[in-house]
């Protein structure tokens, strides 16, 4: 009984006496908030069928908004606004739980995690805060002041993917813009060089003359033919005049025919086909990009519309309220877990005593 009472009890009721006597009552403000708009899911394969579920509610800005609650960061912004450290180191705060202002800004974190709860549900993405703070006034204070940073840092985040997107269709319209002026400028200079205006209609002038001077030929051809079968001398006049018609067509059609395939004359001026090759390029070009130019634009335009909205937000659909009752610490349940504890500790240690005394013997 002696060691019960010097290594159980004991210790038992110097915690006891702590809880009762001297610790401070500590209060807790709640809220419950969540992050809604065009989010990305988070997939989630580990939970199987409701990862459906989850792709629906949760996101990955959750997330961010959980870790940001509980980081330095937020501990710097709390510290410059509302000065959490004094708060925390009040008078009614026990020797134990206060805080020690003279303490680094590390400390304070490790602190604040202690005294802060950010949990996220997986299925449903709420994010449940938890403060506590040794008045009611003070945790109030401290919850209302997270809730509002991490409405900031969403829509940080928010104005950064907006003006990200909006900055991207500009210039994604602006390069297109760009393409299209060049193809312009190649057609122009295309024409220039060659001296046409549309080689294709040139092209398509040059095959109805070609068709009509065989046409003409052809006449000319079966005239001629007649006349030398009616036994004419070849030196009539008449036969002379249609053999040289004949020969004319033919250099025509021939000039024709080399400017359409041929190489040019010494000057080193291409052929029409090789024209029409370069000119069909450019003009694939050119219909290329005006149909991105004008993809471009409706999706700048679309950019800009949705920019001017509001894509992420934090709903808090539970704001923090004054408590009224200490729920910190469980005096109770810390004693009865301490008794347990140095139970545990002292038949622990009196089994390996009595093992060791066991196997000298």
């Amino acid at each position: 009984m002696r060691n019960v009472g010097l290594f159980v009890l004991l210790p038992t009721a110097v915690v006891a006496i702590y809880m009762y006597v001297f610790a401070s009552d500590q209060y807790t403000a709640t809220a419950q908030f969540a992050v809604r708009g065009n989010v990305e899911p988070m997939e989630h394969a580990s939970l199987g069928q409701f990862t459906s579920l989850i792709q629906k509610h949760n996101s990955q800005d959750g997330y961010i908004v959980r870790d940001y609650i509980q980081s330095q960061a937020m501990v710097e912004e709390l510290e410059k606004s509302i000065h959490i450290s004094r708060m925390y180191s009040r008078p009614e705060a026990d020797f134990w739980a206060r805080f020690d202002p003279s303490d680094p800004i590390e400390r304070l974190t490790k602190y604040w995690r202690k005294q802060t709860s950010a949990e996220i549900d997986a299925i449903s993405g709420v994010i449940r805060l938890n403060v506590r703070a040794f008045t009611p006034e003070d945790a109030l204070t401290i919850s209302r002041e997270v809730v509002t940073r991490a409405e900031v840092l969403i829509n940080e985040i928010s104005k950064r993917a907006q003006a990200d997107m909006v900055s991207q269709a500009k210039s994604d319209a602006t390069a297109a813009e760009e393409r299209l002026r060049k193809a312009h400028l190649a057609l122009q200079t295309f024409r220039n060089k060659w001296g046409l205006i549309d080689p294709i209609k040139s092209a398509e002038g040059t095959l109805t003359t070609l068709t009509l001077l065989r046409k003409e030929k052809i006449k000319l051809e079966g005239d001629l033919q007649v006349l030398r079968s009616s036994n004419l001398d070849e030196r009539s006049r008449s036969i002379q005049t249609l053999a040289a018609q004949v020969a004319a067509l033919d250099q025509q059609m021939k000039g024709l025919q080399d400017e359409l395939t041929s190489s040019g004359p010494a000057d080193g001026q291409q052929n029409l086909t090789e024209a029409l090759l370069a000119y069909e390029g450019l003009t694939v070009e050119r219909t290329i990009a005006e149909k991105l130019e004008e993809s471009a634009h409706v999706l700048y335009d679309r950019a800009r519309i949705s920019a001017a909205k509001q894509q992420i937000f934090l709903a808090t659909f539970e704001r923090p309220v004054l408590p009224t009752e200490s729920l910190y610490p469980e005096r109770a349940r810390t004693v009865f877990v301490m008794l347990f504890c140095f139970t545990v500790l002292w038949s622990s240690f009196t089994l390996v005593k009595a093992g060791i005394k066991d196997q000298r013997s």
